[in-house]
């Protein structure tokens, strides 16, 4: 965390794009970007995983963030990325990777520039963002991982996609 002695504490974000619309997600989860890469369909998965990939020996699904929010599945481009970044599930740490359309930065925002997410108008679930980062007179979508990407609500998903 830095702190900006006009806006105070601020914390780093990685900024990526998913259609016209920019997101940030906290710097500290994130443990690598990577290049998209042919990946091994899992039969009877919801539409929003896209598959497995072999990352130094480890198992890493990928989820297509825009299918996540209930988009349309993104089409592979070249800018197409995978992020890889720690989620936690039952207190346990495990890597998952989220496709999206382009990796733009790393940007400070003051906790003072945050403004709660409004109540309407937003194009992803409100309980799946964290704030509305003011950045240069625009704002950006700055996700909640934990409720977001929870693997015990994807794997809910799962089971659900199974049983029809």
């Amino acid at each position: 965390m830095t702190t900006n002695a006009l806006e105070g504490p601020s914390k780093q974000y990685l900024t990526f794009a998913l259609e016209e619309e920019t997101f940030a997600m906290d710097i500290r989860s994130v443990r690598e970007i990577i290049q998209h890469a042919s990946m091994t369909v899992v039969p009877l998965m919801p539409n929003f995983v896209r598959g497995v990939i072999n990352l130094r020996g480890a198992v890493v699904p990928v989820i297509d963030l825009r299918a996540r929010f209930g988009w349309p599945a993104a089409r592979v481009g070249k800018k197409t990325c995978i992020v890889i970044f720690d989620a936690t599930s039952n207190h346990e740490k495990m890597e998952l990777g989220l496709m999206v359309d382009a990796v733009s930065e790393v940007i400070d925002i003051a906790d003072s520039n945050i403004e709660t997410p409004p109540q309407f108008g937003t194009a992803i679930r409100r309980d799946f963002i964290q704030g509305m980062g003011k950045v240069g007179g625009a704002f950006i979508i700055v996700l909640e991982p934990s409720r977001a990407l929870n693997i015990d609500d994807m794997a809910a998903l799962v089971e659900q996609a199974q049983a029809t």
